[in-house]
């Protein structure tokens, strides 16, 4: 029988998904501490909040007195010196994907996973939300990452979430790091589709290839197929975009079922509403309440999030980094905001968007903006990429130039902050993507046209 532990210990306790789950296991009654380099907002106010203490940088020390478990963080290296301590102590270790498959999944709760290249972050709100509003309790709702789980399982997080159902959004060739090709990235979907139950909901975007590629002749999971172009499953017509946001028709089969509103905008989010819709319908949950849940959700952090108007000026924060993500992302911005000036301000920060695999597809990405300001190129201390197989911000630069759209790159958000001070214009839409926090750009950026107004 596993003996159940009593003290849990995080390592990199600050790490997505880490502090929201130490939270959830201090309220089920263990104690737990965790250490990081820092504790910011709102991580950090989250576990001061919830009594969990945190120490401040990585130390053996940190282990006293000993803990029963420790979860550690994705981004903690085999290198990390409490990571080893953990190792020659053999405390019992886990990472953040199991121990959310062993603490929370099963039993009574039906996991709903959500996968897929793009849009995992807000489909997974848009379908929690949605149940929230029809007052479904017996579901729970997890974004299922295909990037590896830990230094010591290098396995993708998805498959230890016990999936009863999953939306699998799009798959396209992405985390250069971990995988080799688009045919090893399809590998992982293809064993997360072979885990589903039998005749388990898998609700799939056919317009990517890759995706029914990866998924063909496994498992025995029920197809639900939804796309732009899908009149043999759901599929969203006469679409409409304003201020306010979007509004479909949707159908299933081609005869319409339903008329829905979002306070969001872009062909990627009317997709993840469709995708929310058709597994709600699915698990037979109470459609008229998953209309009135999508009509209502707001949106994602980070995800197309308006962080205000100053001068004229509207910034925009977004997470794209994939190029179909920042193409998408550019495409939406436009349509809610026709006839202004859209300036695209980008940081090449992930390590698919470092890489020189992708230079064409920015180049495609970018396009669709009327300016672009350009971050140098990420770099890391130890940096595994040779130069030649590193995006070029020049060519870039000389690619859009040659289209006629303007483009320019500066060192870092300070640099690009003070240029753009000089640039910008009443009228003007200022997008800013990036995966990491790019110095609090966005916000730094309503300043400075706060300013020009004044």
């Amino acid at each position: 029988m596993e003996t159940k532990p009593r003290h849990i210990h995080f390592i990199a306790i600050c790490g997505v998904g880490m502090a929201p789950m130490a939270v959830m296991l201090r309220d089920a009654g263990y104690h737990v501490t965790g250490s990081d380099n820092a504790a910011y907002p709102p991580m950090g106010d989250m576990l001061r909040q919830a009594g969990i203490e945190v120490h401040l940088g990585f130390d053996a020390k940190n282990l006293e007195p000993r803990p029963d478990l420790v979860v550690v963080g994705n981004a903690v290296t085999r290198a990390n010196v409490e990571a080893q301590a953990v190792e020659a102590l053999g405390i019992e270790k886990t990472s953040f994907p199991a121990a959310l498959g062993r603490f929370f999944l099963g039993g009574g709760k039906r996991s709903l996973v959500v996968a897929g290249t793009h849009g995992k972050t807000t489909t997974t709100g848009m379908l929690a939300h949605c149940l929230a509003t029809a007052g479904g309790g017996e579901y729970f709702v997890v974004e299922g990452d295909e990037y590896d789980t830990a230094y010591f399982d290098k396995g993708p997080k998805f498959l230890h979430y016990k999936p009863s159902a999953v939306i699998l959004t799009s798959v396209e060739f992405d985390h250069a790091d971990i995988y080799t090709d688009v045919e090893h990235v399809k590998s992982s979907f293809r064993t997360l589709a072979g885990i589903i139950p039998a005749n388990g909901p898998l609700v799939g975007c056919v317009d990517y290839p890759h995706l029914l590629a990866a998924i063909d002749g496994v498992g025995s999971y029920r197809f639900v197929p939804y796309g732009m172009r899908c009149a043999e499953g759901w599929e969203p017509r006469s679409i409409s975009v304003g201020p306010e946001g979007s509004e479909f028709e949707l159908c299933w089969k081609g005869r319409r079922e339903a008329q829905l509103r979002l306070s969001l905008v872009g062909s990627m989010n009317v997709l993840n509403a469709t995708a929310v819709y058709g597994l709600c319908r699915e698990l037979g949950i109470e459609l008229g309440a998953v209309a009135s849940g999508l009509a209502s959700y707001k949106g994602a952090a980070r995800r197309q999030e308006i962080v205000g108007d100053a001068g004229g000026v509207t910034v925009v924060d977004d997470f794209a980094h994939h190029p179909t993500a920042v193409g998408l992302t550019i495409a939406a911005i436009r349509g809610r905001f026709p006839g202004r000036r859209l300036v695209a301000v980008f940081e090449p920060r992930s390590n698919t968007s470092r890489r020189a695999v992708f230079q064409q597809a920015y180049t495609d990405a970018l396009a669709g903006a009327d300016l672009v300001a350009l971050s140098e190129v990420f770099r890391k201390e130890n940096d595994p990429l040779k130069p030649e197989e590193m995006l070029s911000t020049d060519r870039l630069i000389a690619d859009l130039s040659d289209r006629g759209i303007p483009a320019w790159t500066e060192a870092g958000p300070e640099e690009i902050l003070s240029r753009l001070r000089g640039e910008l214009r009443s009228g003007d839409v200022v997008l800013c993507m990036s995966n990491g926090a790019f110095g609090g750009l966005p916000r730094k950026v309503l300043g400075v046209s706060a300013g020009r107004a004044e």
